[in-house]
């Protein structure tokens, strides 16, 4: 394990983490939303470059497939936080990603703070296997 690497994506996942937090403190819940997706995507790439990979790609649910495919194993409750924050990856910046209307009036607080607990369950998912030495 290149615990640098890891360390050093990790560090990044959970900054933009508390920017999430703080976007969502602000009520700019299309930013919150989409940053939880991007907390979650750099702290699955953490693991997997630290493991020595180069995962590509912005698919929390493909990396976590990578993940259990290098022989971890991924709850199923993972991958639905997974596919939740992947719908959150181009809609929350895009106002072509819906019919009428701009990304902000998609996103409510609920939603946005339900998009940051999946990223939480993630990253301490991730913490936790880098903790337990399973890697």
């Amino acid at each position: 394990m290149k615990l640098s690497e890891y360390e050093r994506w990790m560090r990044q996942a959970e900054r933009t983490l508390k920017s999430a937090l703080r976007d969502l403190d602000g009520g700019d819940y299309e930013w919150a939303s989409f940053k939880a997706q991007q907390a979650a995507e750099l702290a699955v790439k953490a693991l997997l470059r630290g493991l020595g990979l180069a995962p590509i790609g912005h698919s929390i649910t493909r990396l976590l497939r990578e993940l259990r495919n290098e022989g971890f194993e991924v709850p199923r409750e993972l991958f639905y936080a997974a596919m939740e924050l992947d719908r959150n990856y181009i809609a929350p910046r895009y106002p072509d990603a819906y019919p009428e209307g701009s990304p902000f009036e998609y996103y409510s607080e609920d939603v946005a703070r339900e998009l940051i607990s999946n990223a939480e369950k993630i990253l301490d998912f991730i913490r936790g296997l880098v903790n337990e030495g399973r890697t």
